[in-house]
C-alpha cells in the first residue's frame, strides 16, 4: 500500500521529528528508573525490594492518569484531523484541569489507605523491607499530582506533533532526579529518602515547566491563563470515553502485577530482588515500542479524525515495521550487556542467575510478540475502539497472567521465572485477539468526534 506524498498527513521527516524525541524521552525516564534502583542498591537488597514494591503502586496510579491523558490526546488529535482547532484547544484545557484535580483527590486517598497498602496489599514481608517501603511511599505519593499534570501536558504537545518540548522538560526533570539522588545518597548518606525526595522535586519542576509552556497562546493547543476551571461536561465525556476504558485496562494490568508480587514475596527476598532488577532492565527491552506507541496515538488519531482509513493502515504497518526493527537491535545489545548489568547491581549468585534467565527469555518474547500485543491496540484506541481492547486485556490478564502465575510459579515449582512465563502467555492471547479485531475492521466505526 502506497500513499502519495501530497496526501500523507505525516511525511518521513515529520515521523522522525516525532519519534526520535519520544525515544530519547522514554530512554531517559527508564535510565533514571534504573539509576534509582542502582543507587538505592547501595543501601541493600531490602531497600531495592521496598522501593520496587511501592513503585508498583505508584505506577498503577500514574498509569490511570496517563490513560486519561491519552484520552485527551486522542480527542484533540481527532479534532485536529477534522480541522476543528477551537474544539481541540478546548479539549486540551479540560484534560489538564480534570487530570490534575483527580490526581489530588487520589493522592489524599493513598495517604488515608497507607496502612492497608503496606500490610494488606504487600502481605507478609520482612521488617526491613517494610520500613523502606513505608518511607518511600510517604514521600513519593506527594508527587502523583505533579507527574499527572506533566503527562497531561506532554500528551497535548504530542497531539500537536511536537514531542521535542516534552523531551526537553523530561531531560530537566531527570537531571534534577539523578543529581539529587547522588547528592543525598552518596553525599549525605541518606537511605530510601535519598531516592524519594529528588523524585518529588523533579516531578514538581516538570509540572510547572510544562504548564508554563502550554500557556503560550501562539500554539495550536494551549491553556488559558486563568485559575478558573469551567467544567465542560460534553468535552470531558469525550475524553473519559477514551480515557476510562484505557485507564481501567492499564490499572488492571498494573494491579495484576501487584497481585503477583504477593506471590513473588513468598519466594523470598532473592526473588523480589531478581524480579525488581528484571523489571528495570526489561523496560529498556521494550523502550522502542513504548516510544513508538505514543507516536501511533498521535498519527492514527489524526488520520481517523480526517476519516482517511487508508492512511491508518499505511501508518500502522509502517510504524510496526519500525518498532520490530528497533526492538531487535536493542535487545541484541542488551542481551550482550546482561553480565555487565548484573555486576552493577551487586546481586548474590542466586539472584543474578535468576535475573539472567528471566531477561533472556523476556528478550525473545519482546522481539516476536510484544508489538502485536501492545502496539497494535494503540491503533484501535486512537480510532476510538477502546472497549474491545479493555475487555480483552482484562480477561487475558486475569486468566493467563494471574492464574497461570500461580500454576507455573507455585504449583509447578518454576518460582519467579514461572511468573514471567505466564506474562508471555498473556501477550500471546492478546496478540491473537487484536490481530483478529484489526483485520475485521470494526474499529473504523468507533471515532469519538
Amino acid at each position: 500500500m502506497k500513499i502519495s506524498k501530497e496526501r500523507q498527513l505525516f511525511d518521513n521527516r515529520a515521523l522522525v521529528a516525532l519519534i526520535i524525541p519520544l525515544i530519547i524521552e522514554q530512554f531517559l525516564a527508564v535510565l533514571v528508573g534504573m539509576a534509582d534502583s542502582i543507587m538505592v542498591a547501595s543501601v541493600g537488597e531490602a531497600a531495592v525490594s521496598g522501593v520496587s514494591l511501592v513503585d508498583n503502586i505508584v505506577v498503577l496510579l500514574i498509569n490511570i492518569f496517563s490513560a486519561l491523558a491519552t484520552g485527551g490526546a486522542v480527542v484533540a488529535g481527532q479534532y485536529l484531523g477534522r480541522k476543528r482547532e477551537e474544539e481541540a484547544c478546548k479539549s486540551a484545557g479540560q484534560l489538564v484541569w480534570f487530570v490534575t484535580i483527580s490526581a489530588v483527590g487520589v493522592t489524599a486517598i493513598v495517604y488515608l489507605c497507607k496502612s492497608f497498602i503496606l500490610h494488606g496489599v504487600f502481605g507478609k514481608i520482612e521488617a526491613d523491607v517494610m520500613a523502606h517501603a513505608n518511607t518511600y511511599l510517604v514521600i513519593v505519593t506527594a508527587s502523583i499530582p505533579f507527574i499527572a499534570l506533566y503527562n497531561g501536558g506532554a500528551a497535548i504537545f504530542r497531539a500537536m506533533g511536537d514531542s521535542k518540548i516534552p523531551m526537553i522538560v523530561s531531560m530537566i526533570m531527570n537531571v534534577i532526579n539523578v543529581s539529587g539522588n547522588a547528592i543525598l545518597i552518596y553525599g549525605f548518606h541518606c537511605g530510601t529518602e535519598g531516592v524519594a525526595i529528588p523524585t518529588l522535586v523533579s516531578r514538581a519542576v516538570a509540572a510547572l515547566l510544562i504548564t508554563i509552556l502550554l500557556c503560550n497562546s501562539k500554539r495550536v493547543l494551549h491553556l488559558e491563563k486563568t485559575f478558573r476551571y469551567r467544567f465542560d461536561g460534553a468535552m470531558v465525556k469525550n475524553i473519559l470515553k477514551i480515557g476510562v476504558p484505557n485507564g481501567l485496562e492499564n490499572s488492571m494490568f498494573q494491579l495484576g502485577k501487584i497481585l503477583v508480587l504477593s506471590l513473588v514475596s513468598t519466594f523470598g527476598t532473592y526473588a523480589i530482588a531478581a524480579n525488581a532488577v528484571s523489571n528495570a532492565v526489561a523496560m529498556f527491552q521494550i523502550l522502542p515500542g513504548i516510544s513508538i506507541n505514543l507516536a501511533i496515538i498521535t498519527v492514527i488519531s489524526r488520520c481517523v479524525g480526517a476519516r482517511d482509513y487508508e492512511q491508518v493502515k499505511y501508518y500502522t504497518r509502517k510504524l510496526h515495521i519500525i518498532t520490530y526493527a528497533w526492538m531487535i537491535v536493542e535487545n541484541i545489545i542488551i542481551a550482550l550487556l546482561i553480565p555487565t548489568i548484573l555486576k552493577v547491581y551487586h546481586l548474590s549468585d542466586l539472584t543474578a542467575q535468576t535475573t539472567e534467565q528471566i531477561l533472556l527469555f523476556h528478550a525473545v518474547a519482546v522481539v516476536t510478540i510484544w508489538p502485536l500485543s501492545f502496539s497494535l491496540p494503540c491503533t484501535l484506541r486512537a480510532a476510538g475502539d477502546v472497549q474491545y481492547t479493555m475487555y480483552m486485556s482484562i480477561f487475558s490478564m486475569w486468566i493467563f497472567r494471574i492464574a497461570f502465575s500461580y500454576v507455573l510459579g507455585k504449583y509447578m515449582g518454576l518460582g519467579v521465572f514461572g511468573i514471567w512465563v505466564a506474562m508471555v502467555i498473556d501477550w500471546i492471547f492478546r496478540a491473537i485477539c487484536f490481530v483478529i479485531r484489526y483485520l475485521g475492521g470494526k474499529w473504523k466505526h468507533k471515532a469519538t468526534v
